[in-house]
């Protein structure tokens, strides 16, 4: 292969073989990049090719069944999001400058997110049909190492990061409030004292969950702490085992989002209660934020303000619990 000179890359390479090795490094298998780019397995493999004999480095290493990037993979990467994020912003550019929010929007979410980012995407598209989005549902741990990487546009995170070069900005809030079975004997009981719920069986989530760190800095402060029954991996794992009878435990009021404070599962006005959280959207520092992001961030703004206020009222009705509205909520049960 001859010497690379500054412009032989530009001359040599095209983006379609950089855009099939980014799906590749992305997805982790030739065949999900493939079917994702509409391509046959083959016309992949052959672009791959064509791309690894321009570097005159290998891109991919097979390790077992998994394609890992190589040291030249890896570099090629950091430029391709670099490429592509550039053509990207010039795109959604030149669309607004036709009045058109056009483009692709990536965002990572917090698992509690899910209970209501749908809806609010659902708006956006609505307002924005030219965008297309693409969501990560994961864990904290997994979104921050995305952030790290720069793998989306958006963050949504339940904690601000510590000690990281990352811009957060807090759109709306997040309460934590105690939820028992609507057949529960505290159910519609006002002003329940801690002490008395320290009596209950608790139903917590994994260690590391940023529900089960609040509660349990909440109880010892009062140098208290929860009977925990069974520790669940999963918000809706712990909201079956809720209406199951087996404990009462601690999540985000978005978790009823479908069911409402109405359904099999109640919300307990308890002292210490609801524990104030917020929702963050976050980005890493220094990154310029492409045209159909920062229109997502300003809808985002917006839209907590119609949230904050739909919470306010929920829990104001949780505080004024009604023989009637406890009836409602267990008919048909």
């Amino acid at each position: 292969m001859p010497a690379l000179t500054l412009d032989y890359l530009i001359r040599h390479t095209t983006l379609r073989q950089l855009q099939v090795f980014e799906a590749i490094a992305r997805l982790g298998s030739h065949t999900r990049a493939a079917e994702e780019l509409y391509l046959t397995q083959p016309t992949v493999s052959m672009q791959i090719k064509k791309l690894s004999d321009t570097i005159g480095l290998p891109l991919f290493e097979q390790t077992g069944r998994r394609i890992q990037l190589t040291e030249a993979g890896r570099e090629l990467h950091d430029a391709c999001r670099d490429i592509f994020g550039v053509l990207s912003h010039l795109e959604m550019a030149i669309a607004d400058m036709k009045g058109l929010k056009r483009g692709r929007l990536r965002l990572a979410v917090m698992t509690t997110a899910q209970y209501f980012m749908p809806r609010v995407l659902g708006e956006f598209c609505r307002k924005f049909p030219g965008v297309e989005v693409a969501l990560e549902v994961t864990n904290r741990e997994h979104a921050l190492e995305r952030l790290a990487k720069n793998l989306d546009d958006l963050y949504i995170l339940g904690r601000q990061p510590d000690g990281r070069e990352i811009e957060t900005r807090p759109f709306a809030p997040n309460p934590l409030v105690v939820m028992a079975s609507r057949e529960h004997p505290l159910t519609g009981q006002r002003n329940i004292p801690l002490d008395r719920i320290l009596e209950e069986p608790f139903l917590m989530r994994e260690s590391g969950s940023g529900s089960r760190d609040a509660v349990y800095r909440l109880f010892a402060a009062k140098g208290k702490e929860p009977k925990v029954r069974m520790e669940l991996g999963s918000n809706e794992a712990i909201k079956h085992a809720i209406v199951a009878g087996l404990g009462i435990s601690v999540l985000s009021l978005h978790t009823l989002t479908l069911e409402g404070t109405d359904g099999p599962i109640a919300v307990l006005d308890v002292e210490g209660f609801p524990i104030e959280r917020q929702w963050y959207v976050a980005w890493p520092r220094g990154k310029e934020l492409s045209v159909v992001a920062k229109a997502f961030f300003d809808f985002l703004m917006q839209d907590g303000v119609r949230m904050a206020q739909d919470l306010a009222r929920v829990l104001s009705a949780v505080r004024t619990p009604t023989a009637s509205r406890k009836r409602s909520g267990t008919r048909g049960r």
